[in-house]
């Protein structure tokens, strides 16, 4: 493919992340599948030389590409979270059931069943359950057709901020996957660790307990800690300093929002906690002062045209890759796990972890039986697959490498056409029963 060939596949392909989202908002198509698809027939056509796109050659572009939109979309889901949490407040934790019930049963389930798949059809335990780690979080970069939009602001600013506080309650499916993804891609790293240490280290006995200590509880403690200082001193800052030179706020800078996701990601993995968390913790607890501002939509707009962009170049390389050669080492083991992830495994851990939780239609909590279902079933795969795979790999070589990047990669696909044709028209049906019952 000639250099000038590459520009114009390239200026077509930011045309179309930006006429795809207002246009497909009404049909059963996503704007990943779009891209996903435009990326496979690039692949088909004659590259240019050099373009190399085999994942463990290009292992660290992988790991800092993905690693990098998964920061930025992290960002954006704690800015677009209208639901408050706070530590102290009983009713706060109540109001994030489903969160807390998808993180502490569906996910550990959906690791333990790939984990225990893969292993029983022949791989390694270690690249077992890497592999159940790495496809376990759902993703907060692929999955905008099922989460909140973005921050709702108030139009008057005199008004009761507890008015701001209450939007997107009534959407507790949109709620509890987006929620879910913004904290299930920093929780996924013990899992990673532990798959690296019993492939380095041996027994679990030799291990489980430092694991245990510091990268299942130390590491997530120090992350949420550093991502909520850094939030609380900014939010200061932007909201309230003496010297409105440095109210940022005020004078709509959105570049606040970028400072914010580097300086909290650095120090948090300086210090040894986990980033991502960090960046979600931070996003969160800069969402929560002056929740009704303005400012808030300006720092999240930033946020998702950086997200759009990131988004565009790792579908089409994915994509271009697909049909390149990367599903070559796949089998059929592969194939089975992708199927059972995405139609069995997730849905039932999602209904399990659901079970109980679930109120009279007309209730001011909890879930219907279909939002339940929808819940459990559109746990989107993506971007943070590919970052854990190729983090992982990166500590250590696994003999099933190649054959992992095939099956991620079909996983990641599989999901993106299922729950992207499904998305709309599902939503749209839930949304249609809602105002039934509140009208």
């Amino acid at each position: 493919m000639p250099t000038n060939a590459v520009y114009l596949v390239a200026g077509l392909a930011l045309l179309l992340a930006a006429v795809l989202p207002p246009v497909l908002t009404r049909y059963a198509v996503s704007a990943p599948m779009v891209l996903l698809v435009v990326g496979m027939a690039i692949g088909l056509a004659p590259l240019p030389d050099g373009l190399n796109l085999d994942p463990v050659d290009t292992r660290p572009v992988i790991q800092r590409v993905t690693e990098i939109a998964v920061l930025v979309a992290l960002m954006g889901v704690g800015l677009a979270l209208d639901r408050p949490f706070s530590f102290r407040d009983r009713s706060s934790w109540a109001a994030w059931s489903a969160t807390w019930r998808l993180l502490a049963v569906a996910m550990p389930i959906s690791i333990a069943a790939v984990a225990l798949l893969g292993w029983s059809l022949g791989l390694s335990g270690a690249a077992a359950l890497l592999l159940g780690a790495v496809l376990a979080p759902t993703d907060p970069v692929l999955a905008g057709d099922v989460q909140v939009s973005g921050p709702q602001v108030l139009d008057d600013a005199d008004a009761d901020v507890e008015s701001a506080e209450e939007i997107d309650e009534e959407d507790e499916v949109r709620f509890a996957l987006t929620s879910e993804a913004g904290l299930n891609d920093g929780l996924a790293f013990p899992f990673v660790y532990a798959g690296i240490f019993l492939a380095v280290k041996g027994p679990p006995s030799e291990w489980i307990l430092r694991w245990a200590a510091w990268e299942l509880v130390g590491k997530i403690v120090l992350g949420v800690a550093v991502g909520m200082v850094v939030g609380w001193g900014l939010a200061k800052v932007a909201f309230r300093a003496p010297r409105r030179a440095l109210r940022l706020a005020e004078q709509g800078e959105p570049l606040l929002v970028l400072a914010a996701l580097v300086t909290t990601y650095g120090l948090s993995e300086v210090v040894g906690g986990y980033g991502f968390l960090a960046v979600f913790a931070c996003g969160m607890t800069l969402r929560t002062a002056e929740r009704g501002h303005e400012y808030h939509a300006t720092m999240h707009q930033v946020i998702e045209n950086f997200e759009r962009l990131l988004v565009l170049v790792v579908l089409l390389l994915l994509g271009t890759a697909l049909t390149n050669g990367l599903l070559a080492p796949l089998d059929w083991r592969g194939v089975v796990i992708a199927l059972l992830l995405v139609f069995v495994i997730r849905p039932l851990a999602g209904l399990l972890s659901l079970n109980g939780w679930r109120h009279r239609p007309d209730a001011s909590s909890g879930m219907t039986r279909p939002e339940a279902l929808a819940t459990a079933f559109f746990g989107v795969r993506g971007v943070g697959s590919l970052y854990y795979l190729a983090y992982g790999a990166g500590l250590y070589a696994f003999p099933e490498e190649r054959w992992l990047w095939a099956t991620v990669a079909l996983a990641i696909a599989l999901s993106v056409f299922v729950h992207g044709a499904l998305a709309t028209p599902v939503m749209r049906r839930l949304e249609v029963r809602r105002e039934r019952f509140t009208a």
